[in-house]
């Protein structure tokens, strides 16, 4: 059993990723794979999910250990397949989702492709106060990617704060900084370079 797949990112389709490690390509289906643009061309973290049946061998991919966890305990209920999991995680907010089952909102859940009422109560009487821990852990996981300079050197963390005092939005920020990352600058530096890249 795979637990993850650390490797180069080399192909991004509509369906899936190819993670290229130790010179084979592993072929991981993903809820979006465009999720991974960011990681195009880089070394990649992914973990993986391995679905076993009679005619196939499949291999789901995804950013965390929460979203692998969310999608192993859907296809625990019954009605729900990979596919439906998968475009359960792709569409829906994990908190979200999580809250709506502990509210018992089945409005809320047929929302989601293949989910009719009936499924919709099915996966809250199975789920209903089994998913404490992976809601505490995507929280976590949320406040960690709203904090930009994680993980940054001292003059881009610098850079990027001032930035935001000039009223630059996480998003603009978040589009540049892959690019700034390959740059080895001071402050004012990557300030201007930053600049350039968001007026283009």
């Amino acid at each position: 059993m795979y637990d993850y797949i650390n490797g180069t990112v080399t192909d991004i389709t509509p369906e899936f990723i190819v993670v290229e490690a130790g010179q084979v390509g592993y072929q991981l289906i993903t809820g979006n794979p465009f999720a991974f643009q960011s990681m195009s061309g880089q070394t990649a973290k992914v973990f993986v999910y391995q679905h076993v049946r009679e005619d196939s061998l499949t291999l789901f991919g995804f950013k965390t250990k929460e979203e692998r966890f969310l999608f192993k305990k859907l296809l625990s209920v019954s009605g729900i397949g990979p596919k439906s999991a998968l475009a359960i995680i792709a569409t829906g907010d994990a908190n979200a989702l999580i809250g709506a089952i502990e509210a018992e909102d089945d409005v809320y859940l047929t929302k989601f492709p293949s989910v009719g009422k009936k499924t919709a109560r099915q996966i809250i009487l199975d789920l209903k106060g089994k998913l404490s821990d992976v809601d505490t852990s995507f929280a976590k996981m949320q406040r960690k990617e709203e904090d930009l300079t994680a993980g940054l050197t001292e003059a881009l963390e610098e850079a990027i704060l001032a930035l935001e005092a000039l009223g630059y939005n996480k998003k603009e920020l978040k589009k540049v900084i892959p690019k700034l990352e390959k740059e080895d600058l001071s402050s004012d530096a990557y300030i201007k370079l930053a600049l350039q890249l968001m007026t283009k």
